[in-house]
């Protein structure tokens, strides 16, 4: 498979063999005369939003008329330009997946990237979409800590000339995503350690290039504090030197740093066009520009007798509106800052797209009396109507007894009255399949026991539907199907997705269980299914006590 891009997609032996020809430990090149100024321009987590929302907030069209903007003024100046992404471009808007996001990395190749790194998201989908993506996009999509037999998968960097001055661009991919994808989809592919691969790499780089950046996707944690994720960029900075910039992306935060009581904090209350400070780790800048393109994040250097000096840090809003309350008590949107037109010739290239999309999507599959909850900070941390409602879909397809959800794969609320196939496709746009297997009572235990464990706040913590538990201190004390305690000799038929059966989020894998089915029935199809033939009353998949924590 042709997954190692060099000018073009490449034979994948051929590639391996080019990056395993630099050599190692090299003087580094001459240093270009006088200053030369360089402009990083970045984006992240762009998650198929190519299109401007209903607010007109956003989108590929406005995001190239800014960039451009940033382009010539940089240029007038006597300046160059370096434009990164920190991966996730796929999935979280229906009109891009049901297209595998061919029109963001168009748009993308459009606007004139440079490179990117490789999101946990850009897994979701087979291996071939993820080639036919990298092929769209024609420019370098890298990761230097993903491998398949002992090899690189993908290219680990890109060097880049501007005004004499020479860039390392390294790619570095969260090795939490075996467990944030479909194990179906990473079969035989290792995520190893991004610090350690960093660290391997940057005395090669430094031989090669002035500067050294990592474009990543990570997460940004305040202070390394990364909790239940894998370590990010501030525990990376410190542990690798050498590294100048990193380009950030996962967490989905704009970081923006306050100092308070002498520690350096992130400020999650950010407010769109005011001022902006970036980390700064063991002499690494970190920036992040939150998602879905909100923002292009703007760093101008100064490069000069081997110093690479930050001179300014912008993130610059991409049609950010703000609700302002008038003096006849009605709310009303307001730009946070002066509108940017959006450029013609991507309106051009993406209308298409976004009509193809809209055409299937706006369909009209089902009505609810009332919103189902299913944000983030909410499903990831407590039992939730959404989270029922879709267990219980699932539940009843299977004809199982019960039913557990990953919370990671609830991905957005469904309002009250008129329901569309978007709204579905929001919720769930994985594509995952509904499964079941059959489990003896005991084992039906162990695995209500390893569910209870995971933590509140991750994408693993559970949803369910079916079954009544009572747990202590993280501990299964007890759990009732179908009103009656668990029978370690009977057999259960437990509904659940492939993603989960398969051992994602950290799950016992199930699906190799003789007792295990795949229904072939994609969830969202059976959520359109059930939405078409029931009426959502949403007092009927509220929590209630069906999960007792003491």
């Amino acid at each position: 498979m042709n997954l190692y891009p060099l000018r073009k997609l490449a034979p994948l032996g051929l590639a391996l063999w080019l990056a395993g020809c630099a050599s190692v430990g090299t003087a580094p090149p001459a240093p270009p005369a006088g200053v030369v100024k360089l402009t990083v321009l970045h984006t992240n987590d762009h998650h198929g939003r190519f299109w401007k929302n209903s607010d007109g907030e956003y989108g590929l069209a406005a995001r190239k008329t800014l960039i451009d903007q940033v382009r010539k003024e940089v240029a007038a100046q006597g300046g160059h330009t370096l434009l990164l992404d920190g991966g996730d471009v796929n999935t979280g808007v229906p009109e891009s997946d049901t297209q595998d996001a061919e029109p963001d990395f168009k748009g993308m190749r459009a606007i004139g990237y440079d490179a990117m790194a490789l999101g946990n998201h850009e897994f979701d989908k087979p291996l071939p979409v993820l080639s036919k993506q990298i092929g769209w996009a024609g420019f370098p999509v890298l990761s230097a800590n993903i491998y398949k037999g002992g090899q690189r998968l993908f290219k680990p960097y890109e060097v880049f000339e501007r005004g004499g001055l020479k860039i390392a661009v390294l790619g570095l991919t969260t090795d939490d995503t075996r467990k944030m994808v479909d194990p179906a989809n990473v079969e035989g592919v290792e995520f190893r350690r991004p610090a350690a691969e960093a660290a391997a790499l940057v005395s090669e780089l430094r031989g090669k290039a002035h500067v050294v950046i990592a474009a990543t996707h990570m997460g940004h944690y305040t202070n390394g504090q990364h909790g239940v994720n894998a370590p990010g960029d501030v525990e990376m900075a410190r542990e690798v030197k050498g590294l100048d910039l990193i380009v950030g992306g996962h967490s989905q935060n704009p970081v923006c740093m306050l100092e308070q009581l002498g520690a350096s904090m992130r400020n999650d209350a950010y407010i769109p066009g005011t001022a902006c400070q970036p980390d700064r780790q063991n002499g690494t800048w970190i920036v992040q520009a939150h998602e879905w393109g909100k923002y292009v994040g703007r760093a101008d250097f100064e490069y000069a007798q081997g110093e690479f000096k930050l001179v300014k840090y912008a993130l610059l809003p991409v049609n950010l509106v703000k609700t302002v309350k008038g003096a006849d008590g009605k709310d009303s949107k307001q730009p946070y800052t002066e509108k940017i037109a959006e450029d013609p010739a991507m309106l051009a290239l993406l209308q298409p797209y976004q009509d193809k999309g809209r055409a299937a999507l706006d369909v009209v599959v089902g009505e609810s009396d009332g919103v189902l909850n299913g944000k983030r900070d909410d499903v990831r941390a407590k039992p939730t109507n959404m989270g029922v409602f879709i267990a219980t879909v699932m539940m009843q397809k299977a004809k199982a007894d019960l039913a557990i959800m990953n919370s990671g794969g609830v991905r957005d609320s469904m309002p009250a009255g008129k329901l569309t196939y978007k709204d579905v496709l929001k919720v769930q746009p994985f594509g995952n399949m509904v499964s079941v297997v059959e489990l003896t009572g005991s084992e039906l235990t162990a695995y209500l026991e390893a569910a209870m464990k995971m933590s509140p706040g991750s994408g693993a913590f559970p949803q369910y539907a079916g079954v009544r538990i009572v747990a202590e201190g993280g501990k299964l004390v007890s759990a009732t199907v179908r009103g009656a305690p668990i029978d370690p000799a009977k057999t259960y038929r437990l509904a659940l997705n492939n993603f989960q059966a398969n051992g994602g989020d950290g799950y016992p894998k199930l699906s190799t269980h003789p007792g295990y089915v795949n229904t072939g029935f994609v969830d969202a199809d059976v959520m359109r299914e059930y939405l078409s033939k029931n009426k959502v009353r949403v007092a009927d998949f509220e929590p209630a006590d069906a999960v007792v924590r003491r």
